[in-house]
């Protein structure tokens, strides 16, 4: 569903795979089924509820083996720049992932990498309030 051209069935669909990866073994099986990259696509959405699951989403996927890929630089720049955002929702969810999920060094290194840039890492618009 997170591929579909409805934002609606995407919105619906990051919600459930949110709710599902809280669950040791959904979440293995979400890890084992490339579902970072999935998951990661949808923080580009312009809905905030969609965003804001796919955050939630990457938190619950966050594990030892997994860190590299969910705390990669692109996804600590966009998380940056939603730690910017005037929706308190996504603006706290995205400081709460850049502090359980990241090493402050990740974190530094990041913010060092997006100064200066202009334009949004990956090109990811910040959703509308």
């Amino acid at each position: 569903m997170l591929t579909e051209e409805s934002e609606n069935l995407v919105e619906f669909g990051i919600g459930g795979l949110c709710n599902l990866s809280a669950d040791r073994g959904c979440r293995d099986q979400i890890l084992e089924s490339s579902g970072i990259s999935l998951v990661t696509g949808c923080l580009s959405s312009r809905r905030e509820e969609t965003v804001l699951s796919a955050v939630a989403t990457l938190m619950n996927l966050t594990t030892a083996a997994s860190r590299e890929h969910t705390t990669s630089p692109a996804v600590l720049q966009c998380m940056l720049r939603f730690s910017l955002s005037q929706s308190a929702r996504l603006r706290n969810l995205a400081c709460i992932f850049l502090q359980d999920c990241c090493t402050p060094a990740q974190v530094e290194r990041a913010e060092r990498e997006l100064q200066g840039h202009t334009q949004t890492p990956l090109g990811i618009p910040l959703p509308e309030n």
